[in-house]
């Protein structure tokens, strides 16, 4: 039965200090739940923690907890793969696009066994399920689209629970796709009244897609319509003239113009250069109590993450991750995507080579503005301290100093400058920063 007195809090910060004070009377009041709900009941919660704090140091307790909490997560970035694992098999979650090509090519290529973990990555037909298998802890970890974090720590879109981004999976690969029957619409100001898909709300897709229809004056929950489909579903719809286009991961973009049924319109490097995209993700508790396991996981995505930014070995990953058990699809369109050397829909030929790149670094002045366009299109209904979330769900300074323990440069700083379609992005103004927008929800 579960403890009545635990309630899912509105954010990551206040969900910690709610299961501290939950622990803490679980320890003072070690009895069955419905004898606690009793109690609680007759004298409420509130009242119940201010009568034990005159006879116990509550708030030092849970300072210490929430310290120890911290350092755990911490730890369990930097912990040494030499030291015993906790849990050697494991399930990690993926969705069948080219952006999980860290954490397939993993498997394949060998980087889980090199750290001594026997994983089962798992095909996953969408985010909402790989949201709610993660919520579940059917999945020790999984792949998540870069803000899913974020919004599942707040309690956006589903109950409240403290999620930790360890590394970043890719930036850049995503891209404006259109049907072929809109070759003469190039302009974003002729795209009113069209009907527009994104792979989930909580995504780079959607934030980058508001964004560019904003600034060429469509408000996006006005002028277009805007729904979710999973990846896999897009190409289908896009063919049955359920949607005019959308903003996708790839390979889908590249297989609509294998398929004859769109061109692609823009790559989203040319809204932002090198934005994220997707992330390897997993709850807090996870992290924190399987620390040597989380760590051996985290340095194969990240040593998986290195193999595959290499431009010479973009064709053989294509040819590992092609596959039915992967991602199902034509090797060539995934070679494509991966070399960046690929047919546009319109009878040309295009060689981008950063068109998708491989970075595990979790840039916190990328979650901050992720965290911006969430309060921009209403999703947040207040402001929050954008950088003290950033700062528990992005664990930037531990990536680094496991980046560099096994050779790999990595950034001194957590934050940086981004220039979002020309226009620059400073972290420590996010409200100014939201104002900014003549179009906004808030």
């Amino acid at each position: 039965m579960t403890d009545p007195i635990h309630k899912a809090p509105a954010g990551s910060e206040q969900l910690l200090e709610r299961a501290i004070e939950t622990s803490l009377l679980r320890a003072i009041l070690p009895d069955h739940p419905l004898s606690r709900r009793r109690l609680v009941d007759a004298v409420g919660r509130s009242t119940l923690l201010a009568a034990l704090g005159s006879l116990l140091p509550l708030e030092a307790c849970k300072t210490a907890a929430k310290e120890e909490s911290q350092q755990q997560v911490s730890s369990a970035a930097k912990g040494s793969s030499k030291l015993p694992l906790e849990k050697t098999k494991l399930k990690v979650g993926f969705v069948p696009i080219t952006c999980a090509t860290p954490i397939i090519v993993a498997h394949p290529l060998g980087f889980y066994a090199k750290y001594g973990l026997e994983v089962e990555v798992v095909k996953t037909a969408g985010w909402a399920v790989a949201r709610d298998k993660s919520l579940n802890r059917e999945y020790d970890a999984s792949h998540m689209l870069t803000p899913m974090p974020l919004a599942i720590s707040l309690g956006i879109g589903s109950s409240a629970v403290p999620f930790v981004v360890a590394a970043l999976e890719n930036v850049n690969g995503q891209a404006i796709t259109l049907g072929t029957q809109h070759q003469d619409k190039r302009d974003p100001k002729q795209w009113k009244g069209l009907r527009f898909a994104v792979p989930f709300e909580y995504s780079m897709h959607n934030f980058l897609l508001r964004y560019y229809l904003a600034e060429h004056g469509l408000d996006p929950d006005k002028d277009v319509q805007i729904r979710v489909l999973p990846p896999p579903d897009m190409v289908a719809n896009l063919r049955a003239g359920n949607v005019d286009g959308f903003l996708a991961p790839d390979p889908f973009n590249q297989r609509a113009v294998f398929e004859q049924v769109g061109f692609i319109h823009l790559l989203s490097q040319k809204l932002w250069d090198r934005h994220p995209c997707c992330a390897f993700a997993a709850s807090q508790s996870f992290a924190s109590s399987m620390p040597n396991t989380f760590g051996a996981l985290l340095r194969a995505i990240i040593d998986a993450t290195q193999y595959a930014s290499k431009p010479e070995h973009r064709s053989s990953v294509a040819k590992a991750i092609a596959p039915k058990d992967y991602l199902n699809q034509p090797e060539t369109v995934v070679e494509q995507v991966l070399t960046g050397k690929y047919a546009d829909g319109l009878g040309a030929l295009e060689d981008s080579p950063d068109r998708i790149d491989f970075e595990p670094f979790p840039w916190q002045s990328m979650a901050i503005w992720m965290l911006t366009q969430m309060r921009r299109w209403g999703y947040l209904k207040e402001d929050v301290d954008y950088a003290k979330i950033a700062e528990q769900v992005y664990l930037a300074a531990d990536c680094a100093k496991v980046m560099k323990e096994l050779g790999y440069a990595a950034p001194s700083e957590t934050r940086k400058l981004h220039f979002i379609m020309g226009k620059p992005f400073d972290s420590a103004q996010p409200r100014a920063y939201i104002e900014s927008f003549p179009i906004r929800r808030s």
